[in-house]
């Protein structure tokens, strides 16, 4: 997120869409609404920072009134339309890094099974080791032209490493049909080479790159019943934001898409 002006209470925060208007900047902190699942993300954050992990805003307190407070990581969070900058190679494999650097110290930290963590995003076939389920642009921090931190944890849960690759190859890659990707992304941006880029930067096993294509078109159907179950709840901001990316066609267009360009990513991760 980015600030945007002042606020009698603090900066406001921009970008993100389940928490416009509600995250202030005030210092060094971040105030925002806290997830339901608070108090044991606060816990694995502190863990994760003890396993060396540095790379995420540190839990500092949750309030009365049921926000949280979080320190304020410096640096620039892209939104879309996301500028060119952000789509460069060296800026995609610095995010592949990243992912691999947080799922190693997520890998030495044990999830809290009691912790009743949100489903919507998460891998449908569960995990030992807590997801992000949301590394998109808007919640990777850049410095110098380097991803440096990951921020909103809210959807994290449970699931497979290979299953937050694949979220992250979405919106990096961007695994989108042409028209779908000319809205938000610069042109001239080749998938399967910056899928290649995503896969080695992160370290992904010949095994794992050849599963990536099929748990990518798992991820979008995932991503898809999300958007569904928002519209259907009457969010006016999925609803909006549905109707101005071109409905349910845009969806089937990318299904279809990935459907059809199977093959080739497996061969660029593969060759």
């Amino acid at each position: 997120m980015t600030a945007e002006g002042g606020a009698g209470d603090g900066e406001v925060l921009t970008g993100g869409m389940v928490n416009a208007g509600a995250v202030f900047r005030r210092g060094g902190l971040v105030d925002r609404p806290a997830p339901c699942t608070a108090r044991a993300l606060h816990a694995h954050l502190r863990a994760l920072e003890e396993h060396g992990f540095d790379a995420a805003p540190r839990p500092v307190r949750l309030t009365p009134d049921g926000r949280e407070q979080l320190t304020y990581v410096p640096g620039d969070v892209p939104l879309p339309p996301f500028p060119r900058w952000a789509m460069t190679e060296g800026a995609l494999r610095s995010v592949g890094g990243l992912l691999r650097r947080l799922h190693e110290a997520c890998a030495a930290v044990a999830v809290d099974t009691s912790a009743a963590w949100p489903r919507a995003l998460a891998d449908p076939e569960g995990g030992t080791m807590l997801c992000h389920n949301d590394v998109c642009p808007d919640n990777v921090v850049f410095r110098d032209g380097r991803a440096v931190a990951l921020i909103d944890f809210d959807l994290a849960a449970p699931g497979r490493p290979l299953w937050d690759v694949a979220m992250a190859a979405r919106y990096w890659v961007p695994l989108l049909d042409p028209v779908s990707a000319a809205a938000l992304y610069p042109a001239g941006l080749h998938a399967p080479t910056r899928l290649r880029i995503l896969a080695d930067s992160y370290g992904l096993s010949r095994h794992e790159r050849a599963e990536l294509p099929a748990v990518v078109e798992q991820a979008t159907a995932s991503c898809r019943a999300f958007v569904a179950d928002r519209v259907a709840d009457g969010d006016p901001v999925y609803t909006r934001t549905l109707a101005e990316r071109g409905g349910w066609r845009r969806w089937d267009r990318v299904q279809e898409w990935l459907g059809d360009h199977r093959d080739g990513f497996t061969a660029a991760l593969l060759d």
